[in-house]
C-alpha cells in the first residue's frame, strides 16, 4: 500500500508498506494513536511515526493511501481523539434520546500520552441536560484544544414529547391570532356606523 512519510526535519519521501502490518500496528492497544517504529530500507535507524491521515475505497473499504508523520517523542503534537459515551443517561430511561453532539475532540500532548479516546459519562444527565468541554477533565498529560462552550452530548425529550410541545404552541399561536383578529373586528364595527350616522351640516 502507498503512502507517505514526512517530518519537521525529514523530506517527504514516497514509501510502501505491506496493509496486513499497517492494519495489525494500529489495530493494538493504542489503535490509530500507536507510535510507529518506521525504518525505511536503506537506513538503520527506526523514525518514531504516527499515523495521520489515511484514505480507504468508498466501495470495498480497504485502506488506498497513508500519512505518516515523524515526530520527537518530547514534543507535543495535536490530535483528534474520538469522544465515547459511557453509561445510561436518567433522561434515556424515562424516554429522552441521547443525541452526541461532538464525535471527537482536538489535544495537545507528547505522542506517548495521546489519550486512545475521551469517555464521557452521561449516567446522570436527565431530559434536558447537556455536556460541554468545560465540562469534561482533561485526560493527563493532555489540554483540550477545542473551545470550552463545545457542545458535546444532550439529552432531547422524546420526539412525542416534542411533537406534543409543537402542537400545543401552533394552537396557542393560532387561538392568540383569532383574538386579535375579533378584537380588531369589534372596533371596525364599533366605528363603522358612528361615521356613517353623522349627518351632513346645513
Amino acid at each position: 500500500m502507498p503512502g507517505v512519510l514526512y517530518g519537521r526535519e525529514l523530506e517527504a519521501r514516497a514509501i510502501v508498506v505491506l496493509e496486513p502490518e499497517l492494519r495489525r500496528a494500529l489495530t493494538g492497544e493504542h489503535g490509530a494513536h500507536a507510535i510507529l517504529d518506521v525504518v525505511v530500507a536503506g537506513e538503520k535507524k527506526a523514525r518514531p511515526s504516527i499515523l495521520k491521515a489515511y484514505q480507504r475505497d468508498p466501495a470495498r473499504g480497504g485502506l488506498l493511501h497513508f500519512d505518516l508523520q515523524v515526530v520527537r517523542l518530547d514534543e507535543t503534537i495535536h490530535a483528534a481523539v474520538a469522544v465515547t459515551l459511557v453509561g445510561e443517561a436518567l433522561g434515556s430511561k424515562a424516554g429522552g434520546i441521547v443525541a452526541p453532539a461532538a464525535r471527537e475532540v482536538a489535544v495537545e500532548a507528547l505522542p506517548g500520552e495521546v489519550p486512545d479516546q475521551i469517555e464521557v459519562d452521561i449516567s446522570s444527565l436527565e431530559i434536558g441536560d447537556s455536556l460541554h468541554l468545560s465540562d469534561l477533565a482533561a485526560p493527563k498529560g493532555a489540554v483540550f484544544l477545542d473551545e470550552p462552550d463545545t457542545l458535546i452530548v444532550t439529552v432531547t425529550p422524546p420526539s412525542r414529547a416534542l411533537e406534543e410541545i409543537e402542537e400545543a404552541e401552533v394552537e396557542a399561536a393560532a387561538e392568540a391570532a383569532a383574538e386579535e383578529g375579533a378584537a380588531e373586528g369589534e372596533e371596525a364595527v364599533g366605528e363603522g356606523p358612528a361615521d356613517e350616522g353623522e349627518a351632513p351640516s346645513e
